[in-house]
């Protein structure tokens, strides 16, 4: 007995939904490195279509049936391409693409010299409609030192480990080693996932000597991402994770033009 394809269905509500699809998808990716030439790692991937009034339902199977095509391929240099086979066979005007994944950059502690690996947490997020739209995000771990703690104080001053993050669309190729270097330069101080006691004394007075308000920071990278011209649009955003608080210090700016898919 043939059963009923009810997700093909024509739904008579008269309601287009922007975006319908898979999320928390947890799947191998291959990534740029500037060190390495590539990186394999694990992406969350979220992928979207939009579902016109007359549908009942998407096809979810489909979405896992277009991804696996790229399973052996470079899926973040051919995402224009995975997007456009997405909208396809979708049979969407539009499709969206987020990718969540850690990348590591092996870092050199400051005295000691030694080299263990730090992660970062970066992101993809695309569009095609009209056209293909892309954003380049990193959530970059720094240390932030209070400017108003250092001067009221006698002795020390309070400081607390903060996260910039950095979306950006582009004009030219960025690595995203750039990225995450333009906000580790506007820190208090970088982090590190292994010092030794020399180590520890160096970013200790390096933060103290570099003081930095949440907006300093935001201020700073602005500037920089203002100047590079490979950079179309931004948004920079930190928080502090405040110590002698019970609450986090935000600032955020974003260029008048910054597009981004909400998620």
């Amino acid at each position: 007995m043939i059963k009923t394809d009810v997700q093909s269905e024509r739904d008579t509500r008269e309601i287009t939904i922007d975006r319908v699809g898979v999320k928390n998808i947890r799947y191998p990716i291959v990534v740029e490195d500037r060190r390495n030439i590539n990186q394999q790692t694990v992406a969350d991937i979220a992928l979207y279509v939009d579902l016109q009034e007359h549908e009942r339902g998407t096809h979810m199977s489909r979405f896992l049936e277009v991804l696996n095509k790229y399973h052996k391929e470079d899926i973040i240099s051919n995402l224009e391409q995975f997007m456009a086979d997405l909208r396809k066979r979708m049979g969407s005007e539009t499709a969206f693409a987020i990718i969540d994944f850690p990348y590591f950059i092996e870092k050199e502690a400051p005295v000691s010299k030694i080299k263990s690996l730090l992660s970062y947490q970066c992101h993809f997020q695309a569009s095609l409609k009209e056209e293909y739209r892309l954003v380049i995000g990193v959530k970059v771990p720094i240390t932030t030192l209070c400017p108003c703690s250092k001067e009221i104080s006698d002795n020390g001053a309070h400081s607390q480990r903060s996260y910039v993050n950095i979306q950006v669309t582009l004009g030219e190729f960025v690595w995203l080693e750039e990225l995450i270097e333009m906000v580790e330069a506007s820190a208090s101080c970088e982090i590190y996932s292994l010092l030794k006691r020399p180590d520890e004394k160096y970013v200790t007075e390096r933060a103290y000597a570099n003081p930095r308000f949440a907006e300093d920071i935001v201020r700073e990278i602005t500037l920089k991402l203002r100047q590079d011209r490979r950079i179309a649009s931004f948004k920079v955003e930190t928080e502090n994770l405040e110590s002698i608080h019970d609450h986090n210090a935000y600032a955020g700016v974003w260029s008048n033009n910054f597009w981004e898919i909400k998620y």
